[in-house]
């Protein structure tokens, strides 16, 4: 959905003006004092939307001041509605929609005191688009017909398109599929009237997408492919990817699974070059999807952690700005305390002035009152404190968790003290790997929304066993599941923990199998390997990182692993020299077995006495 506003978004804040003027020229007219006030300010907002806003909106927040600085120098209430509008804009882009619906806001009560009506129509479908994203759709239907009521009056026939195209969405989102194709195809005839060839590729993708939703796959294609032919001529990269892969998706639909993989790869591959994350999701679900319909499982499963991946980056970002808002709203209450320190001081100061030279009852009354007055505004101001301190405490402990799901605690407290987390060297873990055996025969019994809600429901149950024995999850690839036990805080009883843990996922396992096998459904089985040694730890990536660990001892974990048995906890000499002497386990020896890479390796079977 984010990724369908703000496509609109952009177009909506492009559509006033489509001339590819040199971004030096527009400079140089606002430059250009003999210029009008309105002809300078349209360039210079001009110029910083077509060459700053998308690409930088932090420094069009920026340069959108000097819009306010005019505003100031030459008495034009324009250049402030402007400014206004240029910050919404750029607040809404970098995901920050509070900020951005006080901009447009104030925005749009500048353009109606100026009386400018295409700004003011503007300001209106962009607080509607506003409500959209946050979900609201009656106020973001308000705000279309109020839009709409204005342009009855002016000629703006690029706003129509968009709010058009929005009414659209919000049809589609509620699932009135017929209001929405209506809505569609109004800014479709409207786009081809005036020759705007962006709406035109965009409104034909949208009735497309409709067509798919209604599982009309030759109409669907056929709209999709008038979609891609049009925003590959006007190199309209967004529209493109999201026609590749919606057009990928109708082959696979229609067991055309070459075509399919064609239209997704090359989707996946424009995302890339775009370092578009949710375009690239879109992609891999494409991809995933065509493969599992072939019954490709292992590429299936690829393109499935693929997916995963770039939901963990996903967050990770979105921690990031979590983050961010919260330092900002620091500030604001440090400088609200500083504030109210201040006004207790000047009360206190004044109290004592006025107790020297009270002289009359009347004054003493007078001031009775003054400073009833100041200690009510005191008590309010230290409520709003109080009030704001709790408000940012709760979406602290929000952040918070959302961190911790991506890292561990105490990694993801080095990273905010510091910034970044140093990678570090641990000489007792133990890894823990497991996978299931026949997963690929397996899994082609089941349906893809079956295979992805079963290995969910074995690995949410893996992720509670591990936090139970404080054993550290590091990741899942494909069916196997990887996790640590000493890290990143090393422990005495690490191994045997990790080991319990181990002995409980195969107890949960064989539990499901029976229930599975109860209920003549297909079923897992699972081999699980230990092995302990020394490794080295840390974040992978700077913004989209990832807690990780390397070296030998993941590799012989590994091996451990696939060469143990279904039903078994297979473990290492190395693990087993540690816990040899524990009367909890039970352990049968393997002798050596011949591991790939790695020679022989002494291995046993442990269990629980």
């Amino acid at each position: 959905m984010r990724i369908i506003v703000l496509t609109l978004f952009i177009f909506l804040a492009i559509v006033a003006t489509r001339a590819q003027t040199n971004a030096d020229s527009l400079y140089s007219i606002w430059q250009n004092e003999t210029q009008a006030d309105s002809v300078r300010v349209a360039a210079y907002v001009k110029y910083i939307r077509d060459n700053i806003l998308f690409s930088n909106p932090d420094s069009a927040l920026i340069l959108a001041d000097n819009l306010f600085r005019y505003a100031e120098e030459h008495n034009c209430l324009l250049a402030e509605a402007q400014g206004y509008r240029l910050k919404g804009n750029a607040t809404y882009i970098k995901g920050i929609y509070s900020p951005s619906l006080k901009y447009h806001e104030k925005a749009l009560k500048t353009f109606e005191e100026v009386g400018f009506k295409k700004g003011y129509a503007n300001s209106l479908a962009n607080i509607g688009t506003l409500h959209k994203e946050q979900g609201n759709f009656l106020a973001a239907l308000e705000y279309i017909e109020k839009t709409s009521k204005i342009l009855d009056e002016i000629d703006y026939n690029q706003l129509r398109v968009y709010i058009e195209g929005m009414t659209g969405s919000i049809y589609k989102e509620k699932g009135d599929y017929p209001r929405a194709l209506e809505s569609y195809e109004k800014a479709l005839t409207i786009s081809k009237e005036i020759g705007f060839k962006q709406g035109v590729a965009n409104n034909l993708g949208n009735i497309g997408s409709i067509f798919l939703l209604q599982k009309n796959y030759s109409d669907a294609l056929e709209y999709h492919e008038m979609s891609l032919e049009i925003a590959e001529e006007i190199e309209d990269k967004q529209q493109i990817t999201s026609s590749l892969h919606s057009i990928g998706n109708i082959y696979r639909e229609q067991d055309k699974y070459f075509y399919a993989l064609e239209h997704c790869q090359r989707s996946m591959n424009l995302a890339k070059e775009m370092e578009a994350l949710e375009i690239q999701k879109d992609a891999c679900q494409c991809l995933y999807g065509t493969y599992k319909a072939m019954g490709k499982v292992n590429e299936a499963l690829e393109y499935l952690e693929k997916v995963r991946v770039i939901e963990d980056s996903l967050n990770t970002e979105e921690t990031a700005k979590m983050l961010e808002q919260m330092e900002f709203a620091r500030i604001m209450l440090q400088d609200s305390i500083a504030k109210a320190e201040e006004a207790r001081l000047v009360q206190e100061a004044h109290e004592e002035e006025m107790r020297k030279e009270e002289t009359t009852r009347n004054m003493s009354i007078g001031v009775g009152a003054f400073i009833l007055l100041l200690a009510i505004s005191f008590y309010s101001r230290l409520r709003f404190v109080r009030k704001s301190k709790a408000i940012i405490e709760k979406e602290k402990d929000r952040s918070e968790n959302l961190l911790l799901n991506i890292l561990p605690e105490e990694i993801a407290q080095e990273l905010k003290e510091k910034g970044k987390a140093e990678a570090r060297d641990f000489d007792m873990v133990s890894i823990l790997f497991t996978d299931f055996k026949s997963f690929t025969e397996q899994s082609a019994k089941l349906s893809a929304a079956e295979l992805v809600n079963e290995i969910n429901h074995c690995f949410e149950a893996f992720d509670g066993i591990i936090e139970k024995y404080n054993v550290e999850k590091i990741k899942t690839i494909g069916d196997a599941y990887m996790a640590a036990g000493g890290l990143p805080v090393p422990s005495d009883d690490s191994v045997k923990n990790t080991v319990l843990a181990a002995l409980e996922m195969q107890a949960f396992i064989a539990r499901r199998k029976a229930e599975n096998d109860a209920a003549n459904k297909p079923a897992f089985q699972m081999r699980a390997g230990i092995h302990t040694g020394s490794v080295v730890a840390g974040i992978v990536g700077v913004k989209k990182f990832q807690y990780d660990i390397w070296g030998d001892t993941v590799n012989t974990a590994s091996r451990i692993e696939s060469n143990g048995k279904v039903d078994k906890v297979n473990i290492s000499q190395a693990a087993f020299e540690i816990l040899k002497d524990d009367p909890d386990f039970a352990f049968e020896s393997r002798g050596k077995i011949k591991a790939k890479g790695k020679g022989e390796i002494e291995m046993y079977f442990v269990s629980k006495t």
